[in-house]
């Protein structure tokens, strides 16, 4: 038999401010409230499988990744899918913005890991896209590693996360207990970081005092989001709300985040941008995600502002917003 190959990609999200909500004993209904942006640029993955037993092998062209991650995927995938295990399986995967920086990579690449494999078995579309989303969301929660990213994913653009869990879940995988709504003009924004990664994510989710703190600013800052229509009129609201989350939950005191934070301003201040673009920490990174300010007025030019981000001393890329589906 001839090997078989499939193809998956995913882009990142960044959360802006969110609220924990994993009481639930149920991986699939655990997850989070809250608000970010979903991005074109992410991971992408090719699955080539021969007849064997189940072996899995990781290679990464671009970028450094968990090799573990892919295997809980592999793993969790054959639970659903039991002939995946009669091949083995090398996944190459190319991550297009770093890993444990705030940008949903466990998520992306899972999403991305996940639906190479099934489209390498043959399987339809949408019924492979929906299954990953579940499986990314079971692994994220097995590892910790994340709560609404994948939920997020599902909706694109500039989400809103209405209800935690995951998107899809049952026999024809048309519904789960997740909702996210999004909207999108396609806006390009600069991602930023430092030379250090930031703290796992469990850090913080698993922490009773940080959960406390974020729950509590996260709350509260979607009793305003979630009132009225979700559409661009929301945007200055966004991010006005993002600036008060990361300094009421206590996560800009952080002094490597503050950093990240005060290097980008600097770096915008010194190409006169000030006016125009904002920097919004990246939840639970220590890394930014700078936006515009005003959509009203047309496209902003990311492109002068790479060059003072990373001659201030951050590492940086440009993207896009992501369509919302």
């Amino acid at each position: 038999m001839p090997d078989i190959l499939g193809r998956g990609e995913c882009g990142s999200h960044v959360t802006l401010l969110f609220s924990i909500d994993d009481d639930s004993e149920d991986l699939v209904s655990q997850g989070s409230l809250g608000s970010g942006l979903c991005l074109e640029d992410g991971s992408e993955a090719i699955a080539r499988g021969k007849e064997g037993s189940g072996e899995l092998s990781i290679r990464f062209t671009e970028g450094e990744g968990d090799e573990g991650l892919y295997h809980e995927v592999g793993e969790t995938l054959g639970e659903f899918i039991p002939e995946l295990n009669g091949f083995d399986w090398e996944i190459t995967v190319k991550l297009k913005v770093p890993v444990g920086q705030g940008f949903g990579m466990s998520a992306s690449g899972a999403v991305s890991a996940s639906m190479a494999l099934q489209r390498a078995m043959g399987l339809p579309y949408e019924e492979s896209l929906r299954r990953s989303y579940l499986v990314a969301h079971l692994v994220d929660r097995k590892r910790s590693s994340g709560l609404g990213d994948v939920s997020a994913l599902s909706a694109g653009g500039v989400e809103l996360r209405v209800s935690p869990g995951s998107p899809f879940h049952g026999h024809l995988l048309d519904t789960g207990p997740g909702r996210a709504i999004g909207w999108s003009n396609g806006m390009e924004v600069v991602l930023a970081w430092g030379d250090d990664s930031g703290k796992h994510t469990s850090t913080y989710i698993d922490d009773p005092g940080w959960r406390d703190s974020i729950s509590s600013a996260g709350s509260m800052e979607m009793i305003g989001l979630t009132e009225g229509s979700w559409d661009e009129g929301r945007w200055s609201e966004l991010i006005e709300s993002s600036i008060r989350f990361s300094k009421i939950s206590g996560l800009l005191k952080e002094s490597r985040r503050a950093t990240v934070l005060d290097m980008a301003n600097q770096a915008i201040a010194e190409c006169g941008m000030s006016d125009s673009v904002v920097p919004l920490l990246c939840m639970l990174g220590e890394s930014v995600v700078i936006v515009p300010r005003n959509l009203d007025e047309g496209g902003v030019g990311m492109s002068a502002l790479l060059p003072s981000i990373e001659s201030g001393g951050l590492s940086g890329c440009i993207t896009r917003v992501s369509d919302s589906s």
